[in-house]
């Protein structure tokens, strides 16, 4: 079976040294892709996953489109080599609209397969991948006036990935608040946002009708005396280790019913704490677009 992890842009060698301790032998580099004839294994810093990869050979541009169209409807393209060849083949498939995202809006479902040119006549595709979105980036709309810092893409990629988010009537808990990005964006979902942080949050998401400003440390809060928390949210700077104990703690107390977090690593990666959030029960653990040396943890419905 062969499986192809795409590295996230930059973060080559942090993809390989997973696979590597995740068993996974690299057998062929193309690009950013790495394809592996090992047992498929979980890769969150791979921006997208291959799963049960095909080489598929063909005769010419017609004959790729026309094997790819055979397998299914909608393809994303990553050619880091042929791509003059590539573009041809592509505009013979369906058009897939990967157009940005409104705000609030969450990914497609369709599926999305992907595929390469490993030569002019070999093609590698699979029709199931790991991220809904091309190469797994998304495009997005941006609001550049109301969120106080663009921090709030990073959330709302996790919404969309997971197809999931905060509805009116929820209750957040948004962690190392300041300046209010993620808050911004969890109060206009019209849930009730309880904002954690020493530092002061940017003055017009401290005044939204919905939004309660607490001035104290994250990791001094009691879950149990805060009660229950739809969504629970944090973008802290913290030391991976400290953040994990801090997640723990809050989801043995069993007040959490959604979780998303930012995992930040400083200098080198740290695989096995990496490896200690995956391994929490029904956690997410992957790389966003919008993430730089940093992955996001997500578990749903954990209580």
């Amino acid at each position: 079976m062969t499986t192809a992890y795409l590295a996230a842009e930059g973060f080559e060698e942090a993809l390989d040294q997973e696979l590597s301790r995740a068993g996974a032998a690299v057998h062929l580099l193309h690009g950013r892709l790495r394809v592996s004839e090992s047992p498929p294994v979980h890769a969150a810093w791979a921006a997208n996953t291959w799963w049960d990869a095909e080489r598929i050979a063909v005769t010419s541009i017609g004959d790729a489109a026309a094997q790819l169209r055979h397998r299914q409807r909608n393809w994303a393209c990553y050619a880091p080599e042929h791509r003059g060849r590539a573009q041809l083949i592509a505009d013979k498939l369906p058009h897939v609209a990967a157009r940005p995202l409104e705000l609030g809006e969450v990914a497609p479902d369709a599926p999305l397969g992907s595929w390469t040119l490993l030569e002019r006549d070999l093609v590698l595709a699979a029709t199931a991948c790991s991220s809904p979105f091309p190469n797994g980036a998304p495009g997005f709309v941006e609001d550049r006036h109301g969120p106080p810092s663009r921090a709030y893409l990073k959330l709302w990629e996790t919404f969309a990935r997971l197809r999931r988010q905060p509805v009116p009537g929820e209750r957040c808990l948004d962690l190392g608040a300041a300046p209010g990005g993620w808050t911004w964006l969890l109060a206009r979902s019209g849930a009730q946002v309880i904002a954690v942080d020493r530092a002061p949050l940017a003055p017009e998401v401290a005044e939204l009708a919905n939004v309660t400003v607490q001035r104290t440390s994250a990791f001094g809060l009691d879950p149990v005396q805060l009660g229950p928390v739809d969504w629970w949210c944090s973008d802290i700077i913290a030391y991976p280790d400290r953040l994990l104990a801090l997640v723990t703690r809050w989801l043995e107390a069993g007040v959490v019913r959604n979780l998303v977090c930012t995992v930040k690593f400083q200098g080198a990666t740290d695989h096995e704490v990496a490896a200690r959030f995956a391994a929490l029960p029904g956690a997410q653990l992957f790389h966003l677009s919008q993430n730089k040396h940093e992955l996001t943890c997500a578990v749903l419905d954990a209580s």
